[in-house]
């Protein structure tokens, strides 16, 4: 924890670059990620403070939309569409995926309960080879489940039929830090 401290400690000392901050921000992107420690998105991005709108989940989960009930995450999407306005939606899964894995292994998860309810949000079941480590295939195809059902929220749907808006699904390798897309031409996902 001390050296986060000292980090921080610095970070405050440079006023002058973070002032224009205090006016807005403008991002043109919502990155949702997994809350994993070793998915930085400024990092994989070299994006600065206000580029990116975040949202985090295990797994990178996005949950069904429901108007009646609606989850954090809904709220974080439709603030990013609907205020910031955002042009760009990317869903980046990433290799080693704990929550991920668990789902293409089915593990028994009974231990920890908020943890597998949320899990169940990821629908259908990713597919993979429970012995692969990165769980490539098994985390590729859970993003692109992401992404569709990004597009099941009805705001995203008109923002996408009127042409304002675009999704893309990342696959970030822990192990390399190369970052792949995927491509509808090939139906696979490259090297950006």
């Amino acid at each position: 924890m001390q050296p986060l401290i000292d980090n921080a400690r610095t970070f405050g000392q440079r006023p002058e670059e973070f002032a224009p901050l205090a006016q807005g921000q403008s991002p043109q992107v919502l990155f949702i990620t997994c809350s994993d420690s070793r998915v930085v998105p400024a990092l994989i991005t070299g994006a600065r403070p206000g580029e990116l709108f975040e949202l985090r989940t295990a797994g990178n989960i996005v949950p069904p939309y429901a108007s009646e009930h609606p989850t954090s995450e809904a709220a974080t999407i439709e603030y990013a569409v609907e205020v910031l306005g955002v042009r760009d939606i990317v869903v980046c899964g990433h290799s080693h995926c704990g929550a991920v894995g668990a789902l293409v292994r089915g593990d028994d998860l009974d231990a920890v309960p908020a943890v597998r309810d949320w899990l169940h949000h990821a629908t259908p079941r990713p597919a993979g080879a429970a012995e692969d480590p990165e769980v490539a295939e098994g985390v590729q195809s859970h993003v692109l489940a992401q992404i569709l059902r990004l597009r099941s929220y009805p705001f995203i749907d008109k923002k996408l039929a009127e042409e304002q808006l675009a999704l893309h699904a990342w696959y970030y390798e822990v192990h390399t830090g190369a970052v792949r897309v995927h491509r509808t031409e090939s139906d696979a996902f490259e090297g950006l």
